[in-house]
C-alpha cells in the first residue's frame, strides 16, 4: 500500500500534472494540499475517469485539502471538530487495507508568515488544536497516517541553510516543538526511519534558481501511528516534478506499507 502527500500549489492550474503522476505512480491514497478552489470547482470527474475516488474541503482562492483514493472513503471528518477555522486545512477519510481500517490525513498546516505575528500565534494555536484531535484519532484508529505539509522544518538537517534561516519561520524552536508533539503521540516521521541522501528537501522557493542550487527545506511530512511503523518499508521524494514547466514549489513524499509478512 503506497500513501503520498503533494501540496499542489493550485489543483487548477496544476491538474494535469497531478494526473500525469498518478499515471506513472498509481499509489493508493495522494493527499494534496494548497487546492486554491472552491468545492464546487473541484475536478473529480478527471480523478474518476482514471479509477480514482476523491474527498475533498476546498476554499477559494487559499487553502484547501483533498485524498484521492482507489477505494472509497468512509467517516470523512473536514478541518478538526473542536477548532473554529474557517480556514480548510484537514480532511480524513478511512481507507480498508489488508490490515483492517487505516485512517488518511491530509494536513496543510498554517505557515505563520512571521515570527510574533498574528498569523504565527494562530500557528502554534493550530498545532496544539491538531495534537488535541489526533490524541481522540488514535484512540478510534490505532492504524493512523497523517501526510501533507506541515510548515516546519524539524531540525537543521532538513534545512539547506540553518544559519541563513535563523528568526525565520518554518524552523523557529516554537515550531519544532509543536512538530515535536505530534510525534510525543506515538508518531514517526517516515522518511527518517530510513538513512537518507543529506539535502534532501521537499520545498524550493521559486526565487534565485532555489532548486537549481536545491536550496530547499524538508517541510512536507508522513507520520505513521506505531502500529503503521513497522510496516513502512520506504519513504522517498520524488523530486521530479519540480523539474515540470510551471511546477508546484512542492514535490511529493511517498510512503510505501508492507502488510505481506503479517499475512502470510
Amino acid at each position: 500500500m503506497k500513501l503520498a502527500t503533494w501540496n499542489i500549489n493550485s489543483l487548477k492550474v496544476r491538474l494535469p500534472q497531478v494526473l500525469d503522476w498518478l499515471a506513472a505512480n498509481p499509489v493508493d491514497a495522494l493527499c494534496l494540499q494548497e487546492l486554491k478552489l472552491p468545492d464546487e470547482k473541484f475536478p473529480l470527474e478527471a480523478f474518476t475517469e482514471i479509477g480514482y475516488q476523491a474527498n475533498w474541503a476546498g476554499q477559494k482562492t487559499y487553502n484547501g485539502v483533498a485524498v484521492i483514493t482507489r477505494g472509497a472513503g468512509t467517516d470523512v471528518q473536514r478541518n478538526l471538530p473542536a477548532y473554529d477555522d474557517h480556514q480548510q486545512r484537514i480532511i480524513a477519510t478511512t481507507l480498508d487495507s489488508p490490515m483492517g481500517d487505516i485512517r488518511v490525513i491530509s494536513a496543510y498546516c498554517p505557515n505563520g508568515q512571521s515570527i510574533g505575528s498574528d498569523k504565527y500565534e494562530y500557528k502554534l494555536e493550530w498545532f496544539k488544536a491538531l495534537r488535541s484531535w489526533l490524541r481522540d484519532e488514535l484512540q478510534r484508529y490505532p492504524r493512523l497516517a497523517i501526510l501533507g505539509d506541515y510548515n516546519v522544518a524539524p531540525k537543521d538537517e532538513d534545512v539547506h541553510d540553518p544559519l541563513k534561516w535563523i528568526g525565520d519561520v518554518l524552523v523557529s524552536e516554537p515550531e519544532r516543538e509543536a512538530f515535536g508533539s505530534l510525534l510525543e503521540l506515538g508518531l514517526s516521521d517516515a522518511f527518517r526511519q530510513f538513512e537518507q541522501e543529506e539535502k534532501s528537501f521537499t520545498w524550493w522557493d521559486y526565487r534565485r534558481y532555489a532548486f537549481r542550487r536545491n536550496a530547499g527545506l524538508r517541510i512536507d511530512h508522513v507520520l505513521l501511528s506505531q502500529a503503521l511503523q513497522p510496516y513502512c518499508t520506504a519513504c522517498v521524494i520524488d523530486k521530479a516534478p519540480r523539474a515540470n514547466e510551471q511546477p508546484s514549489d512542492h514535490v511529493p513524499v511517498i510512503a510505501t506499507l508492507d502488510f505481506a509478512a503479517a499475512l502470510a
